[in-house]
């Protein structure tokens, strides 16, 4: 099934929302450890940059392996092995309808 790109961006933010909160949880007991002391204000700033960041790659990937997956993607086998051809639109359907008894005049 396909993802459209709005619902590729709405869970890309969804996925990082919960991150960001994990992110500033461990910026809060690993900083200190390395010798780094910040306020929750700080901590806070710093969260919501690598937050945009993180949706900002996720996005990307996500559309990426998206465009990889519909290119290789092959369309499915007839029963004699060959693959099935896409029926092209009728001409009416590419411009204004037209009765059938004016299409026989023509």
């Amino acid at each position: 099934m396909k993802q459209s790109r709005a619902m590729s961006l709405v869970e890309a933010i969804a996925n990082v929302a919960v991150g960001y909160g994990v992110a500033v949880v461990t910026q809060i007991l690993i900083f200190p450890v390395f010798g780094l002391h910040t306020t929750l204000a700080q901590n806070l700033k710093m969260g919501a940059v690598f937050t945009v960041v993180s949706i900002a790659r996720s996005f990307a990937l996500r559309r990426l392996f998206e465009a990889i997956r519909v290119r290789t993607t092959r369309p499915p086998l007839d029963a004699s092995g060959g693959h099935v051809r896409r029926r092209l639109p009728y001409r009416r359907d590419f411009g204004p309808a037209i009765r059938r008894d004016q299409a026989s005049k023509r």
